[in-house]
């Protein structure tokens, strides 16, 4: 029996190449589709990237034209758009990549799936958002009929793009689901994100800075436990829906660094420098995101499986395993502070 036909786009980022991985594993046939940015990486692929059941395509999701040719093409079953500038501090230095990379881009990828899914009726996509569109949630967890209030150029960017996604299935009905996951950290992760920083830092005898006073809270899951949640999703979840994705756990900026910092003492002997310290804030930080995943767990019968203590030291151990990872990025990406007034 032939397998299923899978488009990732964004597939040479963090998330994206490690849903791949998870639906490589289950045999399936992944149309890779990702622009190669700054923030792309073949060595996230590495792994896989020779496999017969896997296909790369170097093309923006904006480009109506050659993005309608691959679909018509390969005709896949299930989409997964992951194609998005995911950095808050970029998104607060240039704005304007923002916008055009995650509206419009989104808007011209949209056209192309109605399009599609006019001569392939079976089609579904699943569109991939963040708990960052919520804002602020200060008390409690934000449910998925929480209003959007987002804070930097980069959520409310992503709350266009889901915006705009929802008017299109309400105005089309297109078999579209979107979902808002916490924040993840785990393997392939860009170093310009604090987890893989700190990891980074250590590695290279650097302080590890943390912003204000690092009281900032955030809801960490591990990026494979996404993966089986954006999975089941797109075959189970109602179409239409909106699912928030999280593991219910929050911790501040100073408590996952200082469990970094503990678990890497377990593998090697810290160096002097290698200790927290504290810069000026981002302007607009928002000091806590918190989602309500409940209608996730109750209609699809998904939880996270990795904890926060296992899924850390998987992390470092893939690090650790992979030190020529970091040498993909220039130091300028890794180091420089960008969001800065």
């Amino acid at each position: 029996m032939k397998k299923e036909t899978i488009v990732v786009t964004g597939g040479l980022g963090f998330i994206g190449s490690n849903l791949i991985e998870f639906l490589i594993e289950k045999k399936f046939n992944i149309i890779n589709v990702d622009k190669v940015s700054y923030s792309s990486n073949f060595y996230n692929v590495k792994d896989f990237k020779s496999k017969k059941n896997y296909t790369f395509y170097k093309l923006d999701i904006g480009n109506k034209k050659k993005i309608s040719q691959i679909l018509f093409k390969e005709k896949p079953s299930l989409i997964f758009n992951l194609a998005a500038e995911t950095h808050v501090d970029r998104s607060i230095d240039t704005p304007y990549n923002f916008i055009k990379n995650n509206v419009l881009s989104t808007f011209n990828f949209l056209e192309v799936f109605k399009n599609y899914y006019k001569k392939n009726k079976k089609i579904k996509m699943l569109h991939v958002s963040t708990d960052e569109v919520y804002g602020d949630i200060l008390k409690g967890r934000s449910s998925e009929n929480q209003p959007y209030n987002p804070s930097s150029p980069y959520a409310s960017s992503k709350a266009a793009s889901d915006q705009i996604i929802n008017s299109y299935i309400k105005t089309y009905n297109l078999p579209i689901i979107v979902t808002n996951c916490s924040n993840n950290y785990g393997p392939k992760q860009h170093p310009e994100k604090l987890i893989p920083k700190i990891i980074y830092n250590i590695l290279n005898n650097h302080p590890c800075p943390i912003f204000g006073n690092g009281k900032n809270s955030r809801e960490w899951i591990y990026v494979k436990d996404h993966c089986s949640a954006l999975f089941k999703i797109i075959k189970y979840g109602k179409l239409g829906s909106f699912y928030n994705i999280g593991s219910g756990k929050n911790l501040t900026n100073n408590q996952i660094c200082k469990i970094i910092l503990k678990t890497s003492s377990n593998y090697m002997r810290l160096g002097n420098k290698t200790k927290i310290i504290y810069v000026k804030d981002r302007p607009g930080h928002d000091s806590r995101y918190a989602i309500n995943s409940n209608k996730l767990k109750n209609e699809l019968n998904w939880k996270p499986k990795i904890n926060l203590e296992k899924g850390i030291k998987l992390t470092l151990e893939w690090y650790l395993n992979n030190k020529q990872y970091f040498k993909n990025f220039s130091k300028k990406d890794i180091m420089s502070r960008m969001g800065k007034l």
